[in-house]
């Protein structure tokens, strides 16, 4: 009884010291000073391919060397460099029934220097019609492998400039060509002929290591994306009244990437990690996801044990503070592990109580997710009511830094048992994914 007594004392010691470490190292302080940088009018609202996401990626860079982080497969540096093609339209001439179509009206997504195309080329006419669903018609045509004249109904002329806002940037460029025209709602002869400058541009994640004590090549990944909306029009909903038009993206998502950058500083400080610990942040998100299908191309997906994806953690959740959601809760025991790790704290983790947004498969997670490894995003926003989404009002003073800061926490205790290699989560079964 003596010597349980004492074991029990020491486990307790254990806790106690392990909790002081952390309350010493996450703190508010810190991580309003993180938050803070990224989420800054300067940064001008992060977007991809400007000023402001080389100057975010600095600024992440230099917090990754000031903990000492490792490059990642010892690269020179900690940006996680790839290319992408861009199209710039330089001239456009649309006649559809003998009439010429006002360039403004019509958006086109093109990566062919010339295009000349009429209905007796290898086109298809189909239409957004009113009472569509204009986000879901739009996301079918614009990934079409097809030509296509899209035809769209006067009645969705608000939606215009958010389509002309998305950049023309992809991976994988196609040999086709899909134009959206506003306010014609018919066409039986027409004549298409487009110029558009191709160019390469280079973007970048962030990315460091902890290497593993004993288990160095299984792997486990800590992640945000720090690319936001810039300036202007969002990509997605209407314009929101705000002092300002810098869309600054302090939830979405400098709250991750402080909490990337947060948890390795944690987890270098208790230098204790069996398996490798890799913090990433990624780049273009916004635009498609394309900074984490590269990252997630540099890694066999066998040897990757976890992925905590983190996005939006700056509001409390739908249960109040000290709560957070996981998506793809029930695709693996990753959620169990980790809600386990926490017996004893007031903090809880659910499942993802928005099921029909689909939130699994439209995060940074979903790309590996694919290819069976435990990945799931931790979240707290509220998806059918969160006010400052994607609007130029997602600032700093909108965020609850002390329940933020909590989550990080709770991130870091929950996760110790897979950093530790007691734990490995369930795969997920990729043959029944989407």
């Amino acid at each position: 009884m003596k010597k349980i007594i004492v074991s029990i004392f020491v486990l307790s010691q254990c806790f106690n010291v392990h909790g002081q470490s952390i309350d010493k190292i996450i703190t508010n302080k810190e991580v309003s000073r993180i938050e803070k940088i990224l989420s800054a009018d300067d940064m001008q609202g992060r977007r991809t391919f400007t000023p402001g996401i080389d100057k975010a990626s600095a600024f992440i860079e230099s917090e990754f060397k000031k903990i000492g982080l490792q490059t990642y497969n010892g690269a020179k540096n900690y940006r996680q460099e790839f290319s992408m093609t861009a199209s710039k339209a330089v001239s456009s001439k649309i006649i559809i029934d003998g009439k010429e179509i006002n360039n403004n009206q019509v958006v086109t997504f093109s990566y062919l220097p010339q295009v000349s195309l009429t209905e007796k080329n290898d086109i298809s006419i189909v239409k957004i019609n009113k009472g569509d669903n204009v986000g879901q018609k739009f996301n079918e045509y614009y990934k079409s492998s097809k030509n296509l004249l899209v035809l769209v109904d006067p009645s969705f002329e608000k939606v215009l400039p958010n389509i002309q806002h998305i950049d023309r940037i992809t991976a994988n460029p196609g040999n086709n060509t899909v134009m959206f025209v506003f306010g014609t709602t018919e066409a039986t002869t027409f004549s298409v002929e487009l110029t558009n400058t191709i160019s390469k541009k280079t973007l970048n994640n962030v990315v460091g290591i902890l290497p593993g004590k004993t288990k160095p090549d299984e792997y486990v990944i800590f992640s945000g994306h720090y690319d936001h909306l810039g300036v202007g029009s969002p990509e997605e909903g209407a314009p929101h009244p705000a002092t300002d038009s810098i869309y600054n993206g302090a939830n979405d998502d400098a709250a991750g990437t402080t909490a990337v950058i947060m948890l390795a500083k944690y987890f270098k400080k208790e230098n204790n990690n069996e398996r490798s610990i890799i913090f990433t942040t990624f780049v273009a998100e916004e635009l498609g996801g394309y900074g984490a299908k590269y990252f997630s191309k540099q890694f066999a997906p066998e040897k990757v044990m976890a992925m905590f994806n983190i996005e939006m953690i700056g509001t409390e959740s739908k249960w109040g503070k000290n709560s957070a959601y996981i998506t793809g809760f029930e695709k693996s025991n990753m959620g169990q592990i980790l809600q386990t790790n926490l017996t004893g704290t007031n903090f809880t983790f659910y499942p993802d109580p928005y099921p029909d947004q689909q939130l699994f498969y439209r995060s940074d997670n979903a790309t590996l997710a694919r290819l069976g490894v435990p990945a799931h995003t931790i979240s707290t926003s509220k998806m059918d009511n969160e006010p400052y989404y994607h609007t130029a009002d997602d600032e700093f003073e909108t965020l609850d830094i002390d329940n933020m800061t909590q989550i990080i926490k709770s991130i870091a205790l929950s996760s110790s048992s897979i950093i530790s290699g007691k734990d490995t989560p369930t795969r997920v079964d990729s043959t029944q994914l989407k």
